[in-house]
């Protein structure tokens, strides 16, 4: 390069754009490339004294390569990891960190394809906004919460990757095999968490109040609360309908939906969670009701299938909230104190409330029946309520609405052009019919399972956009 400078002089000005020049096509050799190699085994070795670090470093150019080539696929498997808890489920994954390895691969092709190549084209849309307006007061609320280290921990650990992954799934899914691929995964890892459950009944396993179903509960998992756990089942089961329903998609795709839709279904009656059968009601009754032409049938066979499945469920002899206990049961009164609690952390705190997750550690101070232990809110909307305050709830409520509206709005226009004989994608259709069920499912479960800070809003919140977004530049709308 030195050299080339004397034989060529150039001028002064040009002189440091030349040798940057150079400096950039000397570190793109191979020399180069494989001495920053040796360089950077030589300091794994260090604090790594094993072969398979040669093993690893070798390999890491090509991980590379994929993470970047495959950015939607690592965000989904990042999203279904956290949700599903995948690796808790399988417990000899868990030493393996693979939801963090995943997060960091993520991050890394989201950053280098918005940031470097622009490959990745950000939008925006109104219902981005209600939930850019919402994600800024949760923030708020974390530095005015009541006990701060639980809030800031809550954001560190889990609400801060989902709202950025909310907008990474409603950015990258871009394509019909985009939500091909997001309909199968979450499908089958709600298989994957339905087949354990029931391994886990069937073996009389994780189990609570003698009766109730749960996973990784001995490990400390999310899972092993049989609420939580029904309300994970609960997301995929509206993804196996929608698989089974529409022919148009391949019969590998619609097996898969045949095996999740019976399996997710028995798991959810296996937890014994009210919630989480209201919202498999609700599910399958969206999806009935708009192929069931008679609605006076369609409202009569909902009722004696909501008194089968209570029945069948076995609620009525579940320790807590059983037919055993006269009157009003110890589980509704908890729920009734919580949400008098609720409210008063709100009329307390009308702006910001008491800051993330510190609904359980402000129970005390609040409730009007103290039983010697704090108890969760049990439902979505007065923990937003008592979380983030009066303000909180009412955009929260915007949020729901919003996402409501648009989903129903897509549906519609898609049924249409395809009817109309236009090519639309099978699985745009199915994931389209998918979260609007999914999302109605959610509001109606609500009212018992706690979900308003946990991922499955968000994620189909993302995935409504996405359709949406579809929608907007492949079939031209006004």
């Amino acid at each position: 390069m030195f050299v080339n400078l004397i034989l060529h002089p150039i001028k002064p000005e040009n002189m440091m754009t030349q040798i940057l020049a150079n400096l950039r096509k000397s570190l793109s050799s191979p020399v180069i490339i494989m001495l920053l190699s040796l360089l950077l085994i030589s300091l794994a070795w260090q604090f790594i004294p094993h072969p398979a670090v040669v093993v690893a470093v070798g390999l890491l150019p090509l991980g590379i390569v994929f993470v970047l080539h495959f950015p939607f696929q690592m965000v989904m498997l990042f999203v279904v990891f956290s949700f599903f808890r995948l690796h808790e489920v399988f417990q000899p994954l868990y030493p393996l960190k693979i939801p963090l390895l995943l997060s960091l691969a993520s991050l890394g092709a989201l950053i280098w394809h918005i940031g470097l190549t622009k490959k990745i084209k950000p939008y925006w849309t109104r219902e981005l906004t209600w939930m850019s307006v919402f994600f800024v007061l949760v923030v708020f609320g974390v530095f005015m919460a009541s006990n701060r280290p639980i809030a800031i921990a809550y954001f560190k650990g889990i609400y801060w990757k989902i709202a950025i992954m909310t907008f990474a799934i409603a950015w990258l899914t871009r394509t019909g095999k985009d939500f091909l691929f997001s309909a199968r995964l979450i499908t089958f890892s709600g298989i994957c968490v339905g087949l354990t459950a029931l391994y886990n009944k069937a073996n009389n396993l994780e189990m609570v109040e003698e009766t109730r179903v749960t996973i990784g509960r001995s490990i400390g998992s999310v899972l092993g609360d049989p609420n939580d756990l029904a309300l994970v089942l609960m997301f995929p089961a509206a993804f196996a309908l929608a698989l089974v329903l529409n022919k148009q998609l391949g019969r590998g795709t619609r097996f898969i939906g045949l095996i999740g839709a019976p399996v997710l279904f028995m798991a959810i009656i296996a937890t014994q969670s009210r919630g989480g059968l209201l919202g498999i009601l609700t599910v399958f009754g969206i999806f009935a009701y708009r192929r069931i032409q008679n609605k006076a049938l369609f409202f009569i066979l909902g009722s004696v299938a909501a008194v089968l499945l209570y029945a069948v469920a076995g609620i009525s002899g579940r320790a807590s909230g059983g037919a055993a206990e006269e009157g009003i049961d110890a589980s509704a009164m908890g729920r009734l104190y919580a949400w008098e609690a609720a409210f008063g952390m709100a009329v307390h705190n009308p702006l910001t409330g008491v800051g993330l997750d510190n609904f359980y550690s402000n129970y005390y101070f609040y409730s009007p029946h103290w039983d010697g232990l704090n108890h969760a809110v049990h439902s979505t909307w007065f923990g937003v309520l008592a979380e983030t305050g009066f303000l909180g709830l009412i955009v929260f409520i915007g949020i729901i609405g919003c996402l409501t509206l648009s989903a129903l709005r897509t549906q519609s226009i898609l049924e249409k052009r395809a009817s109309a004989g236009e090519a639309i994608p099978p699985a745009v259709i199915a994931v389209s019919q998918a979260v609007f069920a999914g999302l109605l499912g959610t509001i109606v479960s609500a009212t018992f399972l706690t979900q308003g800070f946990t991922w499955p809003i968000y994620i189909l919140a993302a995935l409504i956009v996405a359709v949406g977004n579809w929608v907007k530049f492949n079939l031209h709308n006004e």
